[in-house]
């Protein structure tokens, strides 16, 4: 690639990049290469051979429509605010179905269960019964990563729970509120506050933050006893 396409450097993201990398990263995205494997961290790519495909404008539509059908099986329910980025991002992943993928969404309604609450228009996939037994919540609680699909989306977070969560590992450490790598506790159906947790001398260390009062009795002290215990099982520690 370097031998044949030499073109320099060109500047992007405020710094140098090798007019070659870039071509790689491009064919990269339109699918007709893979990262096979890294050398020495750089990445070493592999030709794609896509198999022949029906390309009819049904087979289009219908492969978008599969697309976003998984998208809101996973991050379902949906805000329709947050079911109309989503679909920008996947239009943005999927450029050649970028024109069906908006089609699909500009029908959502009646493609997907949906129903307006406070004012607000949700969505989630037909079938789902949200009231359903294999829905009900446990007494458990969980550390939640920041971008679990619980909690990716922070507007449907804070419409859920009432208060703005933020990842704070890029904000500067004084300026931090909840900390570097905060973790949302998510207890029955409540997500209450977050935790840090950080292995010091071998041993694991937490620290609490609560949006509200932190919960009397010993309910939650044994849930949160269990979760730390989980953690270190998975730590190895």
């Amino acid at each position: 690639m370097q031998a044949h396409f030499d073109h320099g450097r060109i500047r992007r993201w405020g710094g140098d990049l090798n007019a070659s990398t870039h071509l790689l990263e491009g064919l990269q995205y339109g699918g007709l290469l893979r990262v096979a494997r890294r050398e020495a961290g750089t990445r070493v790519y592999q030709a794609i051979e896509h198999p022949p495909q029906d390309d009819s404008p049904e087979a289009r539509l219908a492969r978008a429509g599969q697309l976003l059908d998984l998208v809101v099986r996973l991050y379902a329910p949906l805000p329709a605010a947050s079911l109309g980025y989503l679909g920008r991002l996947l239009r943005d992943g999927v450029p050649h179905l970028a024109a069906e993928a908006q089609l699909i969404q500009e029908h959502a309604k009646s493609r997907y269960a949906h129903a307006q609450v406070d004012g607000l228009l949700w969505f989630w996939p037909r079938g789902e019964k949200p009231t359903a037994a294999r829905y009900a919540a446990d007494d458990r609680l969980r550390f939640l990563a920041p971008f679990d699909p619980v909690v990716w989306d922070r507007r449907r977070f804070q419409l859920f729970w009432g208060w703005e969560y933020k990842l704070e590992a890029y904000v500067p450490a004084h300026k931090r509120r909840m900390g570097h790598y905060a973790m949302p506790m998510l207890w029955g159906e409540q997500i209450l506050g977050w935790a840090n947790l950080k292995v010091v001398d071998g041993r694991l260390r937490h620290e609490l933050g609560f949006a509200g009062a932190r919960p009397r009795g010993r309910a939650f002290q044994l849930a949160l006893d269990e979760a730390l215990q989980q953690m270190q099982e998975f730590l190895e520690l």
